[in-house]
């Protein structure tokens, strides 16, 4: 009956047999055609240039189309003076037209490669897939320039006469323009983003602002956007840790240009509170160039907030046992007579000494100006128009973990017990482990957001701080964050973050079998992607795991991280042949890759690779292709048969 009721439906889309047949074929096609690209990055940490390069260079893949296409017919300087036009085109062109080359030539030239080029990128998608992709001004001649006409007697004057006109009309490098965006559009068919928009480097704003205007791509949470959207939600803790990260980092920018928040609560309250105060404890990472006369006024702002993050997490630490956070409750054990700490039943002196705004009768409390100035934040947060357009992008696109042709994303691990187990964590009253666990801090997530229920609202708001932090988080997994040691504590032992299991039992591949198999993946072809803790290459480290089934591509794009892992970042395309790493050297900036052609130096190497192409039908995608067209065919057999009566003329 309820076969039947689809099929019906079915026929009101497609009410005859020529139009259900011309669909089955139009599929059947569709399948056939190789399977498009995967591009997948990780924790890029507000490091813009680097990732826009990589996004335009598709990790290499363009730069490869380029010489699959002209081989040995271009030489190495023309092959990197093409990519850069693909990558850059508008400031390539502004480049040429100072140069003195004859700019006609220049453009006839260039239009043909571009064509050339298009035709190959193009011809692994559907013609309508490739006219939806088209820039609506150019279409048509696109269209008609990069499809292929047997039935033309002179091929060559007919592509002639539509460049000619081109040229004629001064509509070259708009053309042109439009072309590089095709190809960088064409080359990569879906961007998978690991995780860790946030923090750290100066543009995060203009990473979400990219990503939010890509054609195809999902997210998986990092800690840090998790972080993020507490802020936007506005829980307290998390507000107070954005802020204290773009202090440390030297990226007060990202919140007063990126995303007009006015940091003036806080300067006041810092100017009254320590205005005096040396603030050594609270340095600021920021480049030499950026250590001006405000760098002391940092410094205490630094603290400020500081004091207050530890405050509320203390409180939050009480208010919620279950989260296993107690430790963080830190205030709460610190001798204010001798200026020590208890961690771990040792105590440690304290690098700072002045604490105006403690009360060692109730340490966590804040005081009323503390008070004031996180009302005020929060508001400016949760009416920041910017930043709630993008977490609301990051809630639509993303999730805590997704599974995508025959692979398992997320961003940090799957808690595990030492003996390779899955953790249970407390949620709430509840315990839960592996994809359950998952699935329901994602639920808590939405609430934050979505519930009509205060209570509801409020506990997803600390579950987001809880996956920012906690040692039970699936995002962060290790047994602390460390952030009032590192900062108040001499002795380095107190700043170690014991990594959970899950890292150490990498190297077993029955780990990552038993974690796919909890998703519903199993067999040779499944992996695991990941990011989250930095590759250490220049020790030998390798991003591949678990015998090829675990793959953890966070090389390290921040710049703080270049010298600790040797390289600038890994990420993974995932084509019709297979899977290869790229590791790309340090990207040194938009002005030297245009004006020096200079591309990112990447080392590809090959994950999976197979003689025999995949195709559509071999993924997520394909695998609904097929049940439509069975579905196609039962309606078909229907029609023939009289079960159903064809509806149209």
């Amino acid at each position: 009956m309820e076969q039947n009721k689809y099929l019906d439906y079915l026929a009101e889309l497609y009410p005859t047999i020529e139009k259900a047949s011309t669909e089955v074929i139009n599929l059947q096609s569709i399948i056939n055609l190789p399977k498009g690209t995967e591009h997948f990055l990780s924790d890029i940490h507000g490091e813009y240039e680097a990732f826009s390069h990589v996004l335009r260079n598709g990790s290499g893949a363009v730069r490869k189309k380029i010489d699959d296409v002209f081989g040995h017919t271009l030489g190495t300087a023309e092959k990197r003076s093409v990519a850069t036009l693909i990558y850059y085109p508008r400031e390539k062109l502004e480049q040429m037209r100072q140069s003195g080359e004859d700019m006609q030539n220049w453009y006839r030239v260039t239009l043909y490669r571009l064509i050339e080029l298009c035709r190959v990128v193009s011809s692994k998608y559907t013609r309508s897939k490739v006219r939806k992709a088209l820039p609506p001004d150019y279409a048509y001649v696109i269209e008609e320039l990069i499809t292929e006409k047997p039935e033309l007697s002179d091929k060559e004057a007919y592509y002639e006469a539509i460049i000619q006109t081109i040229l004629d009309i001064g509509r070259a490098e708009p053309f042109i323009i439009a072309m590089a965006e095709l190809i960088q559009r064409l080359v990569v068919d879906h961007l998978h983003i690991i995780g860790d928009i946030f923090d750290r480097g100066p543009q995060p704003h203009q990473i979400m602002d990219c990503l939010m205007g890509y054609h195809s791509l999902d997210i998986q949470w990092g800690n840090h956007d998790v972080l993020w959207m507490g802020a936007a939600a506005g829980q307290q803790a998390c507000i107070a840790t954005v802020i204290r990260l773009c202090l440390r980092y030297g990226n007060l920018d990202i919140l007063e240009d990126g995303y007009g928040i006015n940091m003036l609560p806080l300067v006041t309250f810092t100017l009254e509170t320590y205005g005096e105060d040396e603030a050594e404890a609270f340095g600021i990472k920021t480049p030499e160039e950026k250590a001006d006369i405000s760098l002391a006024l940092q410094k205490r702002m630094h603290k400020a907030i500081s004091i207050i993050q530890f405050k509320l997490e203390g409180q939050l630490a009480r208010e919620n046992p279950e989260f296993g956070m107690q430790e963080r409750d830190i205030l709460d054990r610190i001798d204010y007579d001798r200026m020590r700490v208890r961690i771990e039943d040792i105590w440690y002196d304290l690098l700072d000494s002045s604490f105006p705004t403690i009360d060692p009768a109730d340490p966590c409390a804040l005081t009323d100006q503390e008070c004031d100035v996180m009302k005020r934040m929060t508001r400016a947060f949760k009416n920041c128009e910017k930043l709630q357009k993008h977490v609301k992008f990051l809630l639509k696109q993303g999730s805590l973990y997704k599974v995508y042709n025959g692979n398992l994303l997320y961003h940090g691990c799957m808690p595990m017990n030492e003996d390779g187990t899955f953790m249970e964590v407390a949620v709430y009253g509840e315990t839960f482990h592996g994809k359950a666990l998952y699935d329901v801090l994602e639920q808590y997530v939405r609430k934050a957001f979505f519930s009509m229920d205060e209570g509801e609202k409020e506990k997803g708001r600390n579950i987001l701080w809880f996956l920012w932090s906690a040692p039970g988080s699936p995002l962060y997994g290790r047994s602390k964050m460390a952030t009032f040691e590192r900062y108040l504590i001499a002795d380095e032992a107190t700043h170690q973050e014991k990594k959970n299991a899950y890292y150490r039992l990498l190297d077993q591949p029955e780990t990552a079998e038993r974690i796919l198999r909890e998703f519903g993946l199993e067999g040779e072809e499944p992996r695991i992607i990941n990011g989250h803790v930095p590759v250490h290459q220049k020790e030998g480290e390798s991003p591949v795991k678990c015998g090829g089934k675990v793959l953890i591509i966070d090389g390290g794009f921040p710049r703080p991280y270049h010298r600790e892992t040797g390289i600038a970042g890994y990420t993974l395309i995932y084509n019709s042949y297979g899977m290869s790493l790229t590791a790309h050297e340090p990207f040194e900036s938009t002005e030297i890759a245009i004006q020096e052609e200079k591309d990112i130096v990447s080392h590809q190497v090959a994950v999976s690779y197979s003689q025999k192409r995949k195709t559509v039908g071999d993924t997520d995608n394909g695998k609904r292709l097929l049940k439509k067209i069975t579905e196609l065919k039962e309606l078909i057999s229907a029609y023939r048969s009289g079960t159903i009566k064809e509806r149209g003329n």
